[in-house]
């Protein structure tokens, strides 16, 4: 059994987190931390996860370096920073779901987070972590940053298409809409139940913080200098995320064709569907589970591919990719401890 902590273990991706290692029949969860939370047992702040004997203790590097080999960090950007650097020092493993690993470039982290990166040698060392498009750098690494719940399903949706040089134009539209756990589980005014029920609202627009990281991955899919215009939505309910993207193709391109090369492209994926010729998937297709579902479509009037990519914000999205990693980080199939049925209804 592998030793793991999961750092930040209290908020929504957390204790998703901590759902799936302890249901892994590999991993041994050894440690979840919180700073606001320490003291308080894990199935007392959640009472679903009863079969946890935990406690949430405060963050100490060499706590957790004593304590185990795979280090989870479900915590805020910069917090990442802070952490990182010393448990690698002490010779962990670390999978980080914020955003802290996810940007290259360290100007481009300051420019749009509004900080310097504190750690970018780290940087040279940390590989994007979405399996499906870029599996082979993941074996190995001493850091795998999780890309983020849109840039998952954008990447997802958009990659074949880019791979295969059918797109002829570096503009990219994108139209997601996420549930609220997106935003975490600290309340503020524009979360608050009476804020989202019964209303649909665009959020960041022209300024969200996956913008960049949405661009960069086009980018290493073969797209020259994608010009990205994305555009979130928060829609009143708890989790799930569906992607819409909106991508220029040549005249005449042939809609069976364009479905056939995404089915060949996932094809032998274990977490992704591509949908029958016209049909589009819903959120609740995927919700609680690590899948995304893919429905691809061609608007011949506007020369406009579009394709729309639904995943569970908390799973495929944050949680569900993290242990994915781990698996493959392991050495032991990706599917372990997450091919499970999920509710129909």
């Amino acid at each position: 059994m592998t030793r793991v902590a999961i750092i930040g273990a209290a908020g929504y991706a957390g204790a998703e987190l901590t759902r799936l290692v302890l249901g892994h029949p590999g991993l041994d969860l050894v440690m979840v931390t919180s700073a606001s939370d320490a003291g308080k047992p894990v199935s007392g702040l959640y009472p679903a996860l009863a079969n946890c004997d935990l406690t949430y203790v405060e963050p100490n590097v060499r706590d957790i370096v004593d304590a185990a080999e795979i280090a989870f960090l479900a915590v805020p950007h910069t917090a990442a920073l802070a952490i990182a650097p010393s448990l690698v020092e002490g010779g962990l493993r670390v999978i980080d779901a914020s955003a802290d690993f996810r940007l290259r470039d360290a100007a481009v982290y300051a420019s749009w987070y509004g900080t310097p990166h504190t750690a970018p040698d780290l940087l040279d060392h940390a590989v994007y972590g979405l399996p499906e498009l870029w599996r082979d750098s993941i074996p190995g690494a001493r850091v795998v940053a999780c890309p983020g719940c849109y840039p998952t399903a954008t990447l997802l949706a958009a990659a074949p298409a880019v791979e295969a040089g059918i797109v002829v134009s570096d503009r990219v539209i994108v139209d997601a809409k996420s549930g609220v756990s997106g935003a975490g589980r600290s309340a503020v005014p524009g979360t608050h139940y009476v804020a989202v029920n019964e209303s649909v609202s665009a959020y960041k627009v022209a300024s969200h913080r996956h913008t960049p990281e949405i661009a960069q991955g086009l980018s290493d899919l073969g797209l020259a200098h994608p010009r990205v215009a994305f555009t979130p939505h928060l829609v009143p309910m708890s989790r799930g995320l569906l992607s819409t993207v909106y991508l220029e193709v040549a005249p005449g391109t042939d809609a069976g064709e364009v479905h056939a090369l995404y089915a060949s492209r996932y094809a032998g994926e274990p977490f992704i569907t591509v949908h029958e010729s016209g049909r589009m998937p819903a959120t609740s297709e995927v919700r609680g589970s690590n899948r995304a579902h893919i429905g691809v479509a061609v608007d011949e009037h506007s020369g406009t591919l579009i394709v729309t990519c639904a995943i569970d914000n908390l799973v495929k999205g944050t949680s569900g990719q993290a242990l994915q990693c781990a698996n493959i980080l392991l050495g032991i199939p990706e599917t372990t401890g997450l091919d499970l049925p999920v509710p129909v209804i």
